[in-house]
């Protein structure tokens, strides 16, 4: 990603929750990234933390964010306790075809989608 279009997406959209819904619908369905992925494209690389709370409180938004498709560094599923229950995240990636095992997504490295090499 080039810094005019990091500049674009800032400009456009100052909320950085809002930044970070868009940037979670972009993750396609079978896929997965990760809270520092979407902090570093949204130009906040210090913010991984933050994205985990902007996820946390996407269930009041009128359209569908995938936060599932959301995990820490290392495919572990950290966010599973703020589901309606802990095993719904599992299950939402299991329905895309994700193999989960111990929390921990397998072969997480050949299912990461990083949104800097994704979007422009």
């Amino acid at each position: 990603m080039t810094e005019n279009s990091r500049n674009h997406l800032m400009k456009t959209d100052d909320d950085f929750f809002n930044r970070v819904y868009r940037v979670t619908r972009s993750i396609p369905y079978g896929r997965v990234s990760s809270y520092g992925a979407i902090a570093r494209y949204i130009g906040s690389p210090g913010a991984s933390r933050m994205v985990g709370w902007a996820l946390n409180n996407c269930h009041r938004q009128e359209d569908f964010i995938p936060a599932h498709r959301v995990v820490n560094r290392n495919g572990i599923l950290t966010g599973k306790h703020h589901f309606r229950h802990p095993g719904l995240m599992q299950e939402l990636l299991e329905s895309e075809g994700i193999r989960v095992e111990n929390d921990r997504i397998v072969n997480f490295p050949d299912l990461f989608w990083d949104p800097c090499s994704y979007l422009i």
